[in-house]
């Protein structure tokens, strides 16, 4: 088809033959090119399968050399009658391999462009068979471009010693920096420890009943994770304005009344606090989106155009849309409606790469128990929200309950839920008047420690 187009294929046989080439006269260099570039960028098959079985012989240890080579390609059932000599013009037609890298760029760049050409073709064919809107194949369109980009510098599927080694280089990186967490900190340090952090992926969910500070706590992790981690955070707001968020930031960062900075009533040494708090929360890369009918496409599709992403909150799951159309509840029951939002979110969290935090509602149901403490089957409209959440947090407070309590503003964060690691209750402090949630000096309960 192409060739009846007039279109010519990108490939570079040349830059293919000379990786090959390197790999066969200079053994040493096949770390290097494996690191770089993938068998299924090689666009002409017997270089394809020459590749893969060097990279084979690599990961087991094995020698490299044209005999043993083709030795391999007869047990792997890729040997051709001319495979012997085209090893040898592979080596005759690659003088030094010093210039390998510079061939695996060139590879790499006719792959990726094969690759826009195909994803284009797909979007193009999407277009004219009618019976999508224009949103889903502008969704569509863009997932493809995204997972392109990321592709291009990561991703795919990788063998197991390189996953190992991964793996290892991590664990090796944590014992040398002691108590340093292998995530983004949220600044409360039970809920890390018992964590490790927010992940790239996860997809955390922070529950509780309204009034309760769930808006809050999502502030706090979001702003100490944009001033600790220095990448961008992204805020999606369907409930409160963008002015009322930074309020919020502003009393906690300046430790200045809600309600004074409402009224403006402020001293002078308050308003020196509140600009160095303001000056403080500019230097922070935080964008916030107060669209109330946003949706989880809508949301990602945004996500992908920001650069150094670390991440994403979103308050709260209950108000956002459900499908890419932007159909709301109304079209089709609510507990699948938020299921299929759930699942959205974990798939865009794991797409991104960064970790997603989400407020969600609970239900009613724990406030006919004489123990009120959240637990997972609270969650409203649950559906599969606990299958999806990698970690979900209920947020408790007796004074929510009894103002009359011995301590009205003592706070439990319940981890109902961890998949990487433990659960049981992390004691927390409530300041009202900042809006905002502090570590305790008690330290965590011994349930599930």
């Amino acid at each position: 088809m192409d060739e009846l187009l007039g279109r010519k294929v990108p490939y570079a046989a040349e830059a293919e033959q000379a990786i090959l080439g390197a790999m066969l006269i200079d053994p040493a260099c096949v770390g290097d090119v494996v690191a770089n570039i993938k068998g299924s960028e090689f666009y002409i098959d017997i270089n394809r399968d020459i590749f893969d079985t060097i990279f084979a012989m690599f990961s087991v240890g094995a020698r490299i050399d044209p005999v043993t080579v083709l030795a391999e390609m007869r047990v792997r059932k890729c040997w051709r009658e001319n495979s012997q000599q085209y090893l040898l013009e592979l080596m005759d037609a690659t003088p030094t391999a010093s210039n390998v890298l510079r061939y695996c760029a060139i590879v790499r760049d006719r792959a990726l462009l094969r690759a826009l050409g195909e994803s284009a073709s797909e979007i193009t064919d999407r277009v004219y068979q009618g019976g999508d809107e224009a949103q889903q194949v502008l969704e569509l369109a863009e997932q493809k471009i995204y997972k392109l980009r990321k592709q291009s510098v990561s991703g795919g599927l990788e063998k197991m010693p390189k996953v190992l080694q991964d793996v290892l280089s991590h664990i090796s990186q944590a014992a040398a920096g002691g108590s340093q967490l292998p995530g983004i900190s949220t600044g409360l340090a039970d809920i890390d420890d018992c964590l490790q952090g927010l992940g790239e992926g996860d997809f955390v969910l922070i529950a509780s009943r309204p009034g309760m500070g769930k808006t809050s706590i999502g502030l706090n992790i979001a702003v100490n994770a944009a001033k600790t981690s220095g990448k961008t955070v992204a805020i999606f707001s369907l409930e409160m304005s963008r002015q009322q968020l930074a309020l919020r930031m502003l009393s906690s960062e300046s430790h200045i009344d809600q309600y004074q900075l409402n009224q403006g009533r402020l001293n002078a040494e308050e308003w020196t606090r509140l600009m160095e708090a303001a000056g403080a929360l500019s230097q922070m890369d935080i964008r916030m989106d107060d669209n109330p009918t946003m949706t989880v496409a809508e949301m990602a599709a945004q996500c992908r155009r920001v650069e150094n992403l670390g991440l994403v909150v979103v308050d709260y799951l209950q108000l956002m849309q459900s499908a890419g159309s932007g159909n709301s509840w109304a079209n089709e029951s609510r507990t699948q409606a938020v299921s299929d939002i759930s699942r959205m979110m974990k798939v865009t969290a794991k797409e991104l790469g960064v970790p997603v935090v989400c407020m969600s509602q609970l239900s009613r149901a724990n406030e006919g128990r004489q123990n009120k403490r959240p637990m997972l089957s609270d969650l409203r409209e649950s559906g599969s929200i606990e299958q999806d959440a990698d970690a979900v947090i209920g947020l408790y407070r007796e004074g929510y309950y009894d103002r009359e309590c011995e301590d009205p503003n003592a706070a439990e964060a319940i981890i109902l839920k961890n998949r990487h690691g433990r659960v049981g209750t992390v004691y927390l402090r409530w300041i009202p008047e900042f809006t905002t949630y502090v570590n305790d000096e008690r330290r965590h309960d011994g349930d599930g420690y």
